[in-house]
């Protein structure tokens, strides 16, 4: 494949498309829809527990996917068809969200299981075409590229959403059609910024290998194989379970932080500008970070992205107004964009050239696995306590836990056992 600017634009175009589900449906819109309509006929801080529970529940089944994906993936050359398949999976869900209303939590739930693991699916095969795209000197830059056009992308999708849902007589709606608008324009916008890369990005071309089995079952067998391969790579092992545990953090506060808010008391106006916020500060702040990456190193900047977690936790136990949330969404979109980006990239360096979707699979199971257990656990806190801040502060393990491992990792050594093709 060409490792042209064109190639590598087709491919962060994907990221400008699909962000809008992070935005809309992980972020903004869909949690508060969930908390003030779906769920209206139920206690707020249920609302709020059961909503961590349907996001454990969605990403642990892509958890559970992603390394047969990754592997029958490899095997089959057919990255490109399994992302449009779960691609499709999460435009579908997002715009039958549009027909929901009152009292239809369960539904809602279900919707939004679906279309997260189309959405969680389908990265996982984007994510492998990375090193595909782009050369080991500019995989940084292009990693960067990708994140701040979702931020683009999805932050331009929220601001009109914002406008619909602020002024919906504008548009002939009230404030809940507003919202399942919004839910369609998600599905639509996503599909229009595939286009780019289901045109002109293909798998690498190989020999056909005869099969006498089905491919979930070279899938399963694959699995076993690449548990034994990817020990070998201790670097990469490594930094995968620093990855499991801080990437727990940060996507927890990605799907939590809204309905969190609702819950104690912030308008939900004041909610979705925020996080509106959030989206055009990380625009230049990923960039930023994938600059910093190549002065200081991919590993310090992603450290420092860390350590601003860390308050981002302590910020928001003690939030109590819409100004304490304007700053958290605010530090947020520093570091959001950098902390994903980078995480992505350095993975990316070390892992082996002829390895990259049963890897890349890994990869997704580790990210997938690691928001599993802050959104239960979240749920699970404020459930027992009935207060949800003690869900928030149970956080701040995972970033600690992460930094200490990260600090271990030696980048270079994984990057040189994954060009040997040898341990380390």
């Amino acid at each position: 494949m060409k490792k042209d600017k064109k190639t590598q634009l087709s491919w962060a175009l994907y990221d400008f498309g699909n962000s809008a589900f992070a935005t809309t449906m992980l972020a903004a819109i869909l949690p508060i829809f969930y908390s003030s309509v779906a769920a209206n006929n139920i206690d707020d801080g249920l609302a709020t527990s059961y909503w961590g529970y349907a996001n454990s529940i969605a990403v642990l089944i892509v958890a559970i996917l992603a390394p047969i994906l990754g592997a029958i993936a490899d095997f089959s050359a057919a990255k490109k068809k399994f992302l449009r398949f779960f691609a499709f999976m999460g435009m579908v869900a997002s715009v039958s969200l549009a027909f929901t209303g009152e009292g239809d939590y369960i539904f809602v739930a279900v919707l939004f299981i679906i279309g997260s693991i189309g959405f969680s699916g389908a990265n996982i095969f984007y994510d492998a075409f990375l090193p595909e795209v782009a050369d080991e000197n500019d995989i940084d830059k292009v990693s960067s590229k990708g994140f701040a056009l979702g931020y683009v992308g999805g932050g331009i999708l929220l601001l009109i959403n914002v406008v619909m849902i602020l002024k919906p007589a504008m548009f002939g709606l009230d404030v809940i059609g507003a919202m399942k608008v919004s839910f369609a324009m998600v599905g639509i916008w996503w599909l229009i910024f595939s286009i780019p890369l289901l045109k002109n990005i293909h798998d690498e071309k190989r020999e056909p290998v005869k099969r006498d089995k089905a491919y979930i079952a070279i899938g399963f067998s694959r699995i076993g194989h690449t548990f034994k391969e990817i020990r070998q790579f201790k670097q990469l092992l490594l930094f995968l379970f620093a990855f499991w545990l801080f990437n727990d953090g940060i996507s927890t506060i990605i799907r939590m932080a809204t309905i969190y808010g609702t819950e104690i008391g912030i308008g939900q106006n004041d909610l979705i500008v925020a996080l509106l916020i959030t989206q055009f500060v990380g625009i230049p702040s990923t960039f930023f970070f994938g600059w910093l990456a190549g002065k200081i190193s991919p590993k310090r900047a992603l450290l420092i992205t860390l350590f601003v977690y860390l308050g981002i936790v302590i910020i928001g136990y003690f939030m109590n107004s819409a100004l304490h949330f304007y700053i958290l969404a605010t530090i947020v979109g520093l570091v959001q964009g950098g902390a994903q980006a980078l995480s992505r990239s350095i993975y990316g360096r070390m892992v082996p050239a002829n390895k990259k979707g049963e890897f890349f699979g890994f990869y997704g199971i580790s990210s997938k696995f690691s928001a599993v257990f802050g959104p239960f656990l979240f749920g699970f806190v404020g459930q027992l306590t009935g207060n949800s801040r003690y869900g928030i502060l149970s956080l701040i393990f995972f970033f600690i836990a992460g930094i200490i491992i990260l600090s271990f990792v030696n980048v270079q050594k994984g990057v040189e056992a994954a060009k040997n093709h040898t341990v380390d």
